[in-house]
């Protein structure tokens, strides 16, 4: 290889790394798609707020991997900080001091995922309406889904209705055995089956089995999760007991997972020892309890809350295939 045929090689080579993963025009669209969001809250009176990206603790869930970040201090004494991965424990603090409904678009970080619709570093709108339960807040995620991505209204399911529409099983009942079976006729296989959980079988056959499904046409509403799922909702004592939680999905993504808000500081405290209990057992790093979160809970008001990730939301609106091709630098 001549040197003028391998500068321009290497000059190509050198373009493409130090290009945008974005065109230029998608960055555009995207900078309007968001002052849409702005506008949309704005007309609700709803307050954008900016809460710290740092924090001494952050997300217990045992399927969240958090990047812990080494800090000095004041003292000289080497201590660890947590890149967020949700604006939720210090924006409930703020609904705690009674601040009213709010909304904010953060960077968050979260450090096992990569991949089409994944990224380590991505942006969340998450909001809180205060007064609202989830049937309520159900109805203003369908109205900003309809603005952004031209959609027409959403249908609803609960997440039994869609077990028993696209495996013919009642998630809230069958055994681990049946779960099982379920996902071997469905030519789900794994390595081992001595999984003990009846969550690990229901999220397998939910992200294979079904959500490929969702929202071909317009946008779905999940709702009345198991109560084993409900993360930090509240749990209804129907038979079988329901979390109300919900999910939206359209073209098969999930876009954004809601809560009737939990603030009961006891079972909040008991579900973030019981996460760290499952962190242990699978060999994970602990996380801290967020004691500023826990002292302060219970003076929060009644409301519903929702985070959604604003990347996969313009990826939908643009037709595009990548987050990449919504994000300006994606090539971590």
């Amino acid at each position: 290889m001549n040197k003028e045929l391998r500068y321009k090689l290497l000059k190509i080579m050198q373009t493409k790394i130090l290009s945008p993963t974005s065109k230029l025009a998608n960055l555009k669209k995207r900078a309007q798609i968001i002052a849409d969001i702005r506008a949309f809250f704005a007309e609700r009176e709803v307050l954008e707020v900016e809460t710290p990206l740092l924090g001494r603790s952050t997300a217990t869930d045992p399927h969240i991997a958090s990047f812990a970040v080494p800090w000095l201090g004041t003292s000289g004494a080497q201590n660890v900080r947590y890149l967020q991965t949700s604006p939720e424990f210090p924006m409930k603090r703020l609904l705690s001091a009674g601040i009213g409904s709010i909304y904010q678009i953060t960077k968050v970080f979260r450090s096992d995922e990569q991949g089409r619709w994944h990224h380590p570093e991505f942006t969340m709108l998450e909001w809180y309406r205060v007064g609202f339960n989830h049937y309520d807040l159900m109805r203003e995620v369908d109205l900003l889904l309809q603005r952004i991505l031209k959609t027409p209204q959403a249908e609803r399911a609960t997440y039994a209705e869609l077990f028993e529409r696209y495996l013919s099983i009642n998630p809230h009942l069958s055994s681990i055995q049946a779960l099982q079976a379920c996902a071997k006729k469905n030519k789900l296989t794994l390595s081992s089956d001595k999984h003990e959980n009846r969550d690990f079988w229901l999220n397998l056959l939910m992200s294979h089995c079904i959500e490929p499904h969702l929202g071909e046409t317009r946008p779905i509403l999940v709702m009345d999760f198991p109560a084993s799922q409900a993360a930090l909702a509240k749990v209804r004592d129907d038979l079988p007991p329901v979390a109300e939680r919900f999910e939206a999905y359209y073209k098969g993504i999930e876009l954004l997972n809601g809560y009737h808000e939990l603030t009961d500081a006891e079972e909040h405290k008991r579900r973030f020892l019981g996460d760290n209990q499952k962190r242990k057992k699978m060999g994970l790093p602990e996380i801290p309890l967020d004691e500023a979160f826990l002292q302060t809970i219970e003076n929060m008001p009644d409301c519903a809350g929702v985070a959604l990730g604003v990347d996969r939301l313009v990826m939908l609106a643009l037709g595009a295939n990548l987050l990449a091709d919504v994000m300006s630098f994606a090539d971590v």
